[in-house]
């Protein structure tokens, strides 16, 4: 029989792994982040040392760690939604792990232990762009958005050539390397392409940056679903915050175009190409990452 377990009466501290835990073959170093699914530390490998980022499903809406790092269900209620969210974490690691390219996050090992699922990633130095923006660490200059973003659409257009879609592009699941060379985190929504509607009730919504096909679940999603994606995220760099929600936007659009904004900052055919992208009809934005990159060649 299953045994559960009241959250609130374990130590908060249980929530996460702590320093030099071993889970398989990998040592906690320190946590990286944190959502309301998952945790990722920074890791090293025992046999040689190698420093990793170690993913561990943990929902903890619906389960949390006992003592001895064993995750399990808060309730019966809860035991069926971690399951399947647990075996959907499997997925996507499995998924992620036959995809390579210098620009999204590579996965070289994924496993289970503790009734979870852990998916071990490459760790890349950087800072996420949500980051350096908020903190404003540096000058969001034409020639930063262009290398950021052009190097995040080679990446991008990879996952799309083999009919997947992310579904959740963001400033903060963009790490912005040396060199401004991007890498696009977090696969935790990734689906395959359909004529149909997958996982419905799975569907990823990130406020001022899912377009309002992510919200219908009779919506087909497509690459202009990551397009619209793009868009929100190039203008946050412009505008220091994220857009309104699409779904508002859809009621009364109170987003002024940015050709009309910030036209005294940034040229021209870069604020077109970020209003293009943030259509609110998927039909009315661009098609294609291809297109896309075409519209932010410099004149």
């Amino acid at each position: 029989m299953a045994e559960y377990y009241d959250p609130q009466t374990y130590p908060k501290a249980w929530n996460y792994l702590q320093t030099g835990t071993i889970i398989d073959q990998y040592m906690i170093e320190r946590e990286l982040a944190h959502g309301g699914f998952s945790s990722v530390y920074l890791a090293r490998q025992m046999a040689d040392q190698f420093q990793v980022a170690l993913k561990e499903y943990l929902p903890r809406k619906l389960a949390h760690r006992t003592w001895n790092n064993v995750v399990v269900a808060n309730s019966p209620e809860a035991q069926g939604m971690f399951r399947r969210g647990r075996a959907l974490f499997f997925e996507e690691a499995k998924v992620l792990a036959a995809l390579k390219h210098p620009n999204i996050v590579e996965v070289v090992n994924f496993f289970r232990a503790n009734d979870t699922v852990y998916m071990v990633m490459t760790y890349d130095y950087g800072i996420t762009l949500d980051k350096l923006i908020a903190k404003k660490m540096l000058a969001i200059t034409e020639e930063f958005i262009l290398a950021v973003f052009d190097s995040l659409l080679a990446g991008l257009s990879y996952i799309h050539e083999r009919h997947f879609i992310h579904l959740d592009i963001k400033p903060g699941n963009i790490l912005v390397r040396p060199g401004n060379n991007s890498l696009l985190l977090d696969f935790g929504a990734i689906q395959r392409i359909s004529t149909t509607r997958i996982n419905k009730l799975d569907t990823v919504l990130t406020p001022g940056y899912s377009p309002v096909e992510q919200y219908d679940v009779n919506a087909r999603m497509g690459v202009w679903t990551d397009i619209y994606a793009i868009g929100a995220s190039m203008r946050t760099c412009l505008e220091g915050k994220a857009p309104p929600l699409a779904p508002e936007r859809s009621q009364k659009d109170t987003l002024i175009p940015a050709v009309k904004v910030f036209s005294r900052k940034y040229p021209d055919y870069l604020l077109k190409a970020i209003d293009w992208a943030m259509e609110l009809k998927p039909e009315n934005r661009p098609q294609s990452i291809e297109q896309l990159k075409l519209a932010l060649v410099k004149p």
